[in-house]
């Protein structure tokens, strides 16, 4: 079955966050003053998460990706995998990871079915590391890169987000990791959504302006990789791996959008920079039928918007906290 919204855009991706609880506090993700954790109770169950799954499958779902929160903070993470790979019409399952826990957790996640991970990384100086995560140790983290490497969690992909007076001091650093090894180097714009302590208009850089420091390296080659998503990829002549972008703001990829969010205490989230959410707790825990949830989320379908107006925007304090919306 191929689901499609309105705009004629097939939808056969789920991002579900696991839980809001992260064992980082990055400052452009969290402010300060922290945020309200959820309860235990407002939390789907790995019960009720496998049966969303396996309800949107047969709606034609075909990839999952795992966020939080950090997502490796919650027990028994390997089961929920395992049992989301059983299902019929999943082909591809995959993990977004600040690193910390994953030198300890690889093997056992790719024994148990993961396909590959994502991990986000904004710096690679220790000093630095701990700053911008409020005191993070980044030793565990390269560890962690390393062996998921070793278990087979391929392509690596490193998520940076540069921010202006942060550190974009460090943009060649990372883009020079495509050129000796096979990662898919990304960097991600700015967005004003999680900690508005740190955005500000000057901080922010735009896909445009990165594209043209890291091709002081060396003139980069478009190409096109198997898997669509978001990033556009480029390499240097001759590296090993690549380099993407991925522009919310300057370059919407909204066309393309081919996914949903489902929220840790389980709602439905067509788009992430919409306060459009439907819920789906009260019909998982009231005992309705699979009917009902395949109702709810062909209603997150139709009404997945065209695309958004961030960029345009200037109030922003509605937005929720990115580590209550899934990364």
């Amino acid at each position: 079955m191929i689901l499609r919204d309105k705009f004629e855009r097939v939808i056969d991706y789920l991002r579900i966050s696991i839980t809001d609880r992260c064992n980082l506090r990055c400052v452009y993700c969290m402010p300060k003053s922290g945020v309200r954790l959820f309860g235990h109770r407002e939390i789907l169950t790995y019960e009720e998460i496998i049966r969303v799954a396996r309800i949107a499958a047969s709606l034609g779902v075909r990839k999952i990706r795992i966020t939080g929160g950090e997502p490796l903070t919650r027990k028994d993470i390997s089961f929920l995998i395992s049992s989301l790979k059983t299902i019929n019409g999943i082909e591809d399952i995959s993990l977004t990871t600040n690193g910390i826990l994953l030198e300890k957790l690889a093997g056992e996640l790719a024994d148990s079915g993961l396909d590959r991970v994502n991990i986000s990384l904004d710096t690679l100086r220790p000093d630095r590391y701990r700053e911008i995560t409020r005191g993070g140790d980044i030793g565990p983290v390269l560890k962690g890169i390393d062996a998921a490497e070793q278990a087979g969690l391929l392509p690596i992909k490193i998520n940076m987000v540069p921010v202006r007076h942060l550190n974009d001091d460090e943009i060649d650093d990372f883009a020079r990791m495509a050129l000796t090894t096979l990662r898919h180097v990304r960097f991600i714009e700015f967005m004003p959504i999680g900690s508005r302590d740190l955005w500000s208009d000057d901080r922010y850089i735009s896909t445009d302006e990165l594209k043209r420091t890291v091709e002081k390296i060396g003139p980069l080659i478009p190409v096109r990789l198997r898997k669509t998503g978001p990033a556009r990829y480029f390499r240097f002549k001759e590296a090993l791996g690549v380099i993407g972008f991925i522009s919310a703001l300057t370059h919407h990829f909204c066309g393309d959008c081919n996914r949903l969010r489902l929220t840790a205490d389980g709602r439905l989230r067509p788009c992430l920079f919409s306060e459009t959410e439907i819920d789906l707790k009260p019909a998982l825990r009231n005992q309705s039928l699979d009917k009902e949830i395949e109702r709810l989320l062909s209603l997150a379908i139709e009404v997945k918007p065209e695309g958004h107006n961030i960029g345009q925007r200037n109030d922003l304090s509605s937005l929720r906290n990115m580590s209550r919306i899934g990364g």
